[in-house]
């Protein structure tokens, strides 16, 4: 009887863990259910939800343009943590391209020296100020995200006729003849490549962000916003022209991608 009595409390005490865990189970499914119906609620009034978010944008800057990728993963209904990666090329602000009336060729500018092409890889956050309201509006978003920053200084090379022979230089090769010699044209985008110089520095980044698009799965938004990178020694761009090692600049950028 002792052993009888024995088996039967195992006996129900397996089948109340069993019950319990299915009722567990259920209560999962339950609250499953109701986060779907509640994402799909805010989905319909044109609230931002998702898990994560993919966009890539293109952007007009003060000082040159650029592209980046965008990866995002939302923390709360209003706020997402964010991780950036942009590639611009910086012009200096006296750039101005010219011709050589006798030459038909690739257009050059004076004074040039090196190209300057910033990479910024960052992590930040983006916070809703204003929902959508509906699938018509617009959603406000403020945006802040700082990191690394590294510069390649590509040299920029010509071609100049030296006493009758076409010569590709660039600035370090022959200052005067760079500079004061008979330029013919550039020497395009396929030179240069391989003696790119780094410039490692760091960068602080904030804006609003307007997302427009209809679709929640999908990203269609304008950004505005202002930038700042600082590098570790100063950046030759233009010849005969003071080196800058702090740029400020700031930028419109169009954004598009997917949510889900």
């Amino acid at each position: 009887m002792k052993k009888l009595s024995l088996l039967t409390i195992v006996l129900l005490v397996a089948l109340g863990a069993s019950a319990q865990e299915g009722m567990s189970k259920k209560e999962r499914k339950e609250e499953r259910r109701k986060k779907s119906e509640e994402a799909m609620r805010l989905a319909e009034e044109g609230t931002l939800v998702f898990q994560r978010q993919n966009a890539f944008g293109i952007q007009l800057r003060t000082n040159g343009y650029g592209a980046f990728y965008e990866h995002a993963r939302m923390r709360s209904p209003r706020k997402s943590n964010i991780y950036r990666i942009d590639i611009q090329e910086s012009k200096h602000v006296k750039e101005q391209k010219l011709m050589n009336p006798g030459i038909f060729g690739n257009a050059f500018i004076y004074g040039k020296i090196n190209y300057f092409y910033p990479v910024t890889l960052g992590f930040g956050q983006q916070y809703v100020l204003g929902q959508k309201g509906n699938k018509n509006g617009v959603a406000v978003s403020a945006i802040y995200n700082a990191g690394l920053a590294l510069g390649l200084l590509r040299p920029y090379y010509l071609i100049i006729n030296d006493n009758g022979q076409e010569r590709t230089i660039k600035y370090e090769d022959d200052s005067d003849k760079f500079l004061n010699g008979a330029i013919e044209q550039s020497a395009g985008l396929g030179k240069g490549w391989g003696e790119i110089k780094l410039k490692p520095g760091g960068f602080a980044k904030i804006g609003l962000r307007f997302d427009y698009g209809r679709y929640n799965q999908t990203v269609s938004a304008i950004e505005i916003g202002m930038s700042v990178e600082a590098y570790g020694s100063k950046v030759p761009i233009m010849a005969n022209n003071k080196e800058e090692q702090i740029f400020f600049q700031g930028h419109i950028a169009l954004m598009f991608g997917r949510r889900r």
